[in-house]
């Protein structure tokens, strides 16, 4: 923790912890809370309540609570997740909970993910089809967001809750294997584990060369697209692309305005549909709540929210 904060936090700047209540968040609070001397940094943290649980309220207090016992500023945020919306309950929470956290104006969003988390997305993004990007998982420094514990294992993390003595709450549906990544956390990866001990480990790492990877495909697509690196983006400038190198683009444009990229075989679809499209039509590509469209020789991105 204290390597992450001298690495990238500057005095005076404003933190802002994702805190949940979980273990893994109570301990970030706490390492947090302990890194404090001799460090000039402004601390704030934030708990989501989704209201998807009767007990949400009870953990919002018990988050409090917490706070209020390592003096550090709390708010509640409370947000309504969408249903209905085709990306399932999970990621429509995720989806809420990441921009309540990013409308905190704060200079950092600390989050509680571990290399087991890793291992999870890593496997979840696969198993659904997505590419790279998806393989790379997630990253310990990206934008504002920092995941100071991405090498840490979830072991690690239970010690150090026992060793200080930490409290924390447990949410009822991360026991249900209905959900997709309940499923790889409690079934799929301890099977793995029995086979492979090194499985969680080395999964992580493998996501950790495939974001080295996407990192050198982005700086391809930047050549690629040259001073045009947003939508709208001209048909003729992909279309001039090799079919691998219009994707790649694509796929790079879509991660820049924070749309979720689609797998594989979806993202090639889209490219066939927008570069040889007749020029009297508009193919339009539903993109959960975006969709691109074609018009004039160019290709834009729309929101379909009101």
């Amino acid at each position: 923790m204290a390597d992450c904060l001298d690495r990238h936090v500057r005095p005076q700047e404003r933190l802002v912890l994702g805190l949940s209540g979980g273990v893994d968040s109570v301990c970030l609070l706490h390492a947090l809370s302990q890194c404090r001397a001799g460090r000039d940094f402004h601390l704030t943290a934030v708990h989501v309540h989704h209201g998807l649980s009767p007990n949400a309220d009870r953990w919002a207090a018990f988050c409090e609570a917490l706070c209020l016992r390592y003096d550090v500023p709390f708010n509640c945020v409370r947000v309504e997740v969408e249903r209905g919306t085709g990306e399932g309950l999970e990621a429509a929470a995720r989806r809420a909970r990441h921009a309540a956290l990013a409308r905190s104006g704060a200079d950092w969003i600390l989050l509680a993910h571990h290399r087991d988390d890793q291992a999870e997305t890593l496997l979840f993004n696969l198993l659904r089809g997505a590419g790279l990007a998806g393989a790379a998982a997630m990253r310990m420094h990206r934008g504002r967001l920092l995941r100071p514990w991405l090498a840490v294992g979830r072991s690690e993390i239970l010690e150090y809750a026992q060793e200080h003595g930490l409290e924390w709450i447990e949410d009822e549906s991360n026991a249900d294997v209905r959900h997709t990544r309940n499923f790889l956390r409690h079934e799929v990866i301890p099977r793995l584990a029995r086979r492979f001990p090194a499985a969680v480990k080395n999964l992580a790492a493998a996501a950790g060369r495939f974001a080295e990877a996407q990192e050198l495909l982005d700086e391809l697509a930047r050549l690629d697209l040259g001073q045009h690196c947003d939508f709208p983006v001209s048909v003729a400038r992909l279309a001039a692309l090799s079919e691998a190198r219009a994707r790649n683009a694509l796929r790079f444009l879509l991660a820049r305005q924070a749309v979720m990229v689609p797998s594989d075989a979806r993202l090639h679809e889209a490219v066939r549909q927008l570069l040889t499209a007749a020029p009297d039509r508009h193919p339009s590509i539903p993109l959960g709540r975006h969709r691109l469209i074609r018009r004039r020789g160019m290709i834009y991105l729309e929101s379909l929210e009101p």
